[in-house]
């Protein structure tokens, strides 16, 4: 990408549930694209479990979106007009954040590690900025 290419925020502290293992992710958000970053699996075996990420997660934290791009074969580079919809849910004493992001035909859903940052903020800001009017942007909270 350009040089020119600006940080707007980033979504630390992430994972993904598949039918073996949790993958971790980080995402690093552009003004011209998000950059979702492998940053780590555990297996639901015991004998596999990995270290949630937590290194890597620190590697990438100080990156550059080239080198966070690069950072591993199985990221995912979203450009911001592909973009279709960032959707938080807010955490509660019972229950994690999750994060769904969609783009093309294909649907993101995450949920926040213990050590993941609240994001609220961040998200709402995404939905007053004009660089994202196109992408559908809310956070859901459930008054549950």
């Amino acid at each position: 990408m350009a040089a020119t290419e600006s940080v707007v925020g980033r979504f630390s502290g992430w994972y993904r549930r598949t039918p073996v293992s949790l993958e971790f992710w980080e995402g690093v958000l552009t003004d011209e694209r998000l950059i979702w970053c492998f940053v780590g699996e555990s297996f639901k075996s015991l004998l596999l479990r990995a270290d949630m990420g937590t290194t890597a997660r620190e590697e990438v934290s100080g990156l550059a979106p080239d080198a966070v791009a690069a950072f591993d074969d199985r990221n995912r580079v979203v450009a911001l007009d592909e973009l279709d919809s960032i959707r938080l849910s807010p955490g509660s004493r019972l229950r994690r954040s999750s994060l769904v992001v969609t783009w093309n035909d294909e649907r993101f859903d995450l949920e926040a590690t213990s050590a993941s940052d609240p994001h609220e903020a961040f998200v709402e800001a995404l939905a007053d900025d004009d660089r994202f009017s196109h992408v559908e942007v809310a956070v859901e909270r459930s008054f549950l």
